[in-house]
């Protein structure tokens, strides 16, 4: 992902307790604990320099066969909010991830026609299998502005990534993602909150890491067998490229002694053929998949670091707990 935006005015997003909550619910009713996709809109406003979320509403969940209009519910909702003094400004929408798996054409679609009406507007991806294991994983992005004329353009060869200078590394920008309540939740979350009994103190020390690492790893190799096939395809039109060029250019020389020939012996030279329609330029394969794999590709990465570099240290952590539990029972033993 590339870094945050320089002529952005927006520098982080905002995002109401209550805001998270709803996204939660609305993952674990309907997402099938975390395996089926949800989505639904994000409402707020810009206020100086950050993307203040105060509400959201989920996008009810429906066939093809169904007679329903998305746009219509959103603007119906937003209405309904205002009527009740609500804030309706629609400033992005969310979505639920399996593992961090998200990037791909559809999202990449929604949010270009989102930022395309709504400058300010962001993703924010949730990934409820991940928050499981006592991570939460609530990020926000953005397509970046170079991304954005890219995309408009709908031309994605490889001779256009290299004019609007396009990577994985800088089609997503990741904006920092602060979470708020108001004084009062905060004073009412302390009373709410429940005593702490001995055998919970230390569950943050579960080292039941290995099914998230194991399904990234998975996850991993697939994207880079997605990325050897698509370059393997790559390199294949490199080859026929290549080898039409040569015959062409043999084409011309040979034409070309031809019509010395034909000079010196007093005769008129060949007609001129359309090269183009004899030696058909062969259409480059689009770029935008493999750019999009190799994004995702980043994602598992930076995921299986941080997730191992957080299981390694409890591994050290538990190691001393247990140690210290080791000497405290011999000692209790010898002083017995």
């Amino acid at each position: 992902m590339a870094s945050r935006r320089q002529d952005s005015h927006v520098q982080f997003v905002q995002i109401d307790g209550l805001v998270a909550l709803k996204i939660i619910k609305h993952s674990q009713e309907e997402g099938a604990g975390g395996t089926d996709l949800v989505q639904g809109v994000l409402l707020g406003l810009v206020v100086d320099n950050r993307l203040e979320i105060t509400n959201c509403f989920p996008f009810p969940r429906h066939s093809e066969e169904d007679d329903f209009d998305e746009m219509q519910y959103q603007m119906e909702m937003m209405r309904n909010l205002r009527h009740v003094n609500i804030d309706h400004l629609h400033v992005g929408w969310y979505q639920s991830t399996y593992f961090g798996s998200f990037i791909n054409r559809p999202l990449l679609d929604s949010q270009f026609n989102y930022q395309h009406s709504i400058e300010e507007s962001v993703v924010l991806i949730y990934d409820p299998l991940k928050t499981t294991q006592g991570f939460l994983a609530l990020k926000a992005y953005r397509l970046t502005p170079a991304m954005m004329k890219f995309y408009k353009d709908a031309d994605f060869t490889p001779d256009a990534i290299a004019k609007h200078s396009i990577s994985f590394e800088n089609m997503f920008e990741e904006i920092p993602v602060v979470l708020k309540n108001s004084h009062l939740c905060n004073a009412l979350l302390c009373e709410l909150a429940p005593p702490t009994k001995r055998d919970e103190k230390y569950n943050f020390l579960d080292l039941g890491t290995s099914a998230v690492l194991e399904k990234n790893l998975r996850q991993l190799m697939e994207c880079v067998d997605d990325v050897a096939m698509d370059t393997n395809k790559y390199l294949n039109f490199m080859r026929q490229n290549f080898r039409q060029q040569q015959a062409k250019q043999q084409y011309l020389q040979k034409r070309q002694q031809e019509n010395q020939q034909r000079q010196v012996r007093g005769e008129p030279p060949l007609p001129e053929e359309d090269i183009n329609k004899m030696f058909k330029p062969l259409q480059s394969p689009p770029r935008l998949d493999c750019l999009l794999v190799a994004n995702q590709i980043d994602q598992y990465c930076n995921s299986i670091s941080q997730f191992s570099a957080q299981s390694i240290a409890k591994l050290f952590m538990a190691e001393s707990l247990q140690e210290n539990a080791g000497d405290s029972a011999a000692a209790s033993s010898t002083s017995s």
